[in-house]
């Protein structure tokens, strides 16, 4: 009689224990920058433009699989809290690019800053010189695992 091999089965509890973990990582992460009245679609256009560069309205609506009409509501609101602005798209005047302002460019790097901040003491307080390079290699672990297929 064969078994299943023994690999497979720990992958899969080492999954469901990695995606649990993650997701408890990620929620304490949140906590720590500032509140923002965003949406989650509000948010997510932010990155894609912080990530991706200038972007216009419709093609955000595409990358973020929702209608123009639904993105055009979001554009507008991030363009009234002074967080998008748009300019004339040289190579076709119809059309506007999108861009961040300085003031969303200074809360995305003042939330990164409150949350590695937060990072960086929870694993000096947590973790013993040893325990933080085997956290630095399963940070190489982890990074392969995010470009994988």
């Amino acid at each position: 009689m064969s078994e299943q091999p023994k690999p497979r089965q720990d992958a899969s509890r080492v999954a469901g224990e990695l995606r649990v973990t993650l997701g408890q990582l990620v929620r304490r992460l949140r906590e720590q920058a500032a509140g923002s009245d965003l949406t989650k679609s509000q948010m997510s256009a932010l990155l894609r433009i912080e990530r991706e560069g200038t972007a216009t309205s419709s093609s955000l609506a595409e990358a973020e699989g929702m209608r123009p009409q639904s993105m055009a509501k979001i554009v507008r609101v991030l363009e009234g809290a002074g967080l998008i602005s748009g300019s004339p798209d040289p190579k076709d005047g119809r059309k506007t690019l999108l861009s961040l302002t300085p003031a969303a460019q200074e809360q995305f790097r003042i939330g990164r800053s409150a949350r590695e901040d937060w990072l960086t003491s929870a694993i000096d307080a947590s973790l013993s010189d040893d325990e933080i390079a085997q956290l630095a290699s399963a940070v190489k672990l982890l990074r392969r695992l995010a470009q994988s297929p």
